[in-house]
């Protein structure tokens, strides 16, 4: 039964039709996932990895540095670990000194240690010279991947939800990594080889934590099966047997057993991320599969040191990236660029979404790595692609790849000078689109204060999990009064508010990170009247039961 605030926030995500918002409220794994053998050419991709295994053949698991590449790549590890094969390797790629992609470098070092076949992870879609090397070498090459398709392929195996007709288009890099390894472990039992009987039925399953975290921390759509995985991935998050996953939980001082995606987006993926970030993109795989707690607990400790400095370095970027967008952009720009060669360009990807949200439009961000080459990323507010506009401007790039959102790119020392001509030529002539992810007016919900209880948060989290395509709730809290307000952190660049009921005096703690008191349309200060946009969460910091408002805006009174 649907109470009348679930029904009205699926009314507004289009959900009308009761037998939909019951498939809806209540994901079934069996009903909403589906046979891996559907994805184009698994068959084929099945069938090279069991003659590779039978051989004896050397495997290597090629897995890109970020949070759905480096748990992919786990998700196959521990797939091969599983079934006793122990030919098998992993290489993720150094974000700075390779970058993104499938590098012939790479190859031949794995060619000397007697790879034959690579299996790659969230890479090798358009790899086409990477693919060309490794053949030539007598490697074969099976592509995990979910990027945007061109129009050929390179000469390999190519596993991609957006061929063929898969019935959704939108896993993550290890989602797709994890229909492989269920297809491996349904072809071996229907083989009836002995490695695979061993493995109890189901098993796959326990791997869902990790395809929750690439999911969530990748911006997938979170509906249909990522839906469904992401559900059922935090069931198995929440009890996870992992140790590294457990001693990060406790070092960020997040409850495992009450894990959200909220918690996975803001706390868990950018401590993975730091990793690569920061240099040492294999620490957060061994993070991942260590079975040891000691190293866990080990691991974990460098991971938090890491994202602290990640965090100090990216608040500096983003302080000197916004000063120079207001001095050189007057705004409602279709593109804003910005860059420096003293910028880390694996740090870029989260100052361009810093200023994008502050500013809208797309936002390319660059710097220059170790090899001396000026690298970017983009973020988009959805209004244009970030790969068509990419695709528009291709002869001004050395390379590019990415998704509608966001999406990285390397430019020569002679383009960087026209770069943002040439972007805002590029989006002039895409196809502008509706911002899909930004809340209108018509999104919000008007509620008081006192209507904000313990009972009201689990009718929200009925929706759960939120992100691109399921968004949070935003509510616009009517009749509310501010009694506290302060900024905190230790650069100062949060805030904090109590909010009063004017009706009931009901009070309730607000904040939002990274936005200080003048990112408002009102300024917050004792005594002001306002209404309040937030959704509506678990208040980690205060304890179990406590709520609080994430602020969203503070308005005028309606």
């Amino acid at each position: 039964m649907t109470s009348d605030l679930v029904e009205m926030l699926l009314h507004k995500r289009g959900i009308t039709d009761p037998a939909e918002q019951e498939r809806f409220l209540k994901p079934d794994f069996a009903r909403d996932t589906h046979d891996p053998f559907l994805l184009t050419d698994m068959d084929v991709a099945v069938a090279r990895v069991f003659a590779a295994m039978h051989a004896n053949e050397k495997i290597a698991v090629y897995g890109d540095f970020d949070c759905d590449g480096i748990p992919g790549s786990a998700v196959l590890f521990e797939t091969f670990k599983k079934i006793g094969y122990e030919n098998a390797e992993v290489y993720i790629p150094h974000r700075d000194r390779e970058g993104y992609g499938f590098h012939a470098e790479a190859i031949d070092s794995l060619k000397e240690k007697g790879v034959s076949l690579i299996i790659t992870v969230d890479v090798g879609t358009v790899a086409f010279d990477g693919v060309a090397h490794a053949r030539s070498l007598g490697i074969d090459v099976i592509v995990t991947d979910h990027h945007e398709l061109k129009e050929t392929l390179p000469d390999a195996i190519v596993i991609n939800p957006k061929r063929g007709d898969y019935p959704f288009r939108d896993l993550c890099g290890a989602g797709v990594a994890w229909k492989l390894a269920s297809a491996l472990l349904i072809e071996g039992r229907t083989r009836g080889e002995a490695s695979f009987a061993a493995v109890p039925e189901g098993w796959e399953k326990w791997l869902l934590d990790l395809v929750a975290i690439a999911t969530v921390a990748d911006l997938v759509p979170l509906v249909g099966e990522n839906r469904a995985l992401v559900h059922f991935g935090l069931t198995v998050l929440r009890k996870s047997r992992r140790p590294g996953l457990r001693a990060l939980a406790t070092s960020a001082r997040v409850r495992l057993s009450e894990m959200t995606e909220g918690d996975i987006g803001f706390t868990i993926a950018p401590r993975i991320n730091a990793a690569s970030r920061m240099d040492v993109p294999e620490l957060a795989f061994r993070l991942l599969t260590t079975e040891s707690d000691e190293e866990a607990e080990k691991l974990a400790r460098e991971l938090e040191s890491l994202n602290r400095k990640r965090r100090g370095t990216v608040a500096a970027m983003t302080r000197e990236a916004k000063a120079r967008a207001r001095a050189r952009y007057q705004g409602g720009e279709l593109v804003t660029v910005l860059g420096d060669t003293t910028w880390k360009p694996s740090l870029c990807g989260l100052v361009a979404n810093a200023v994008m949200e502050e500013r809208g439009g797309m936002v390319c961000v660059w710097g220059e790595d170790a090899l001396g080459r000026l690298k970017g990323s983009c973020r988009s507010d959805g209004a244009h692609s970030v790969v068509e506009v990419f695709t528009n401007a291709k002869e001004h790039l050395i390379e590019f790849g990415g998704h509608h959102a966001s999406g990285g790119f390397s430019v020569s020392r002679e383009s960087i000078h026209t770069l943002p001509e040439m972007l805002a030529e590029a989006a002039t002539s895409c196809a502008s689109e509706a911002r899909t992810n930004a809340p209108n007016e018509s999104d919000y919900i008007d509620i008081l204060l006192r209507e904000v209880s313990p009972d009201f948060l689990r009718e929200l989290e009925r929706l759960a999990p939120f992100g691109i395509g399921n968004p949070k709730p935003v509510f616009r809290v009517r009749e509310t009064r501010i009694t506290f307000a302060r900024q905190f952190g230790k650069d100062m660049n949060h805030t904090e508010v109590t909010l009063v009921c004017t009706q009931s005096g009901v009070s309730r703690r607000a904040f939002q990170f990274f936005k200080t008191p003048t990112d408002f349309s009102l300024l917050p200060s004792p005594g002001l009247s306002a209404d309040i946009l937030a959704t509506i969460e678990r208040d980690v910091f205060r304890g179990q039961g406590a709520l609080a408002l994430r602020l969203q805006d503070i308005l005028t009174p309606r």
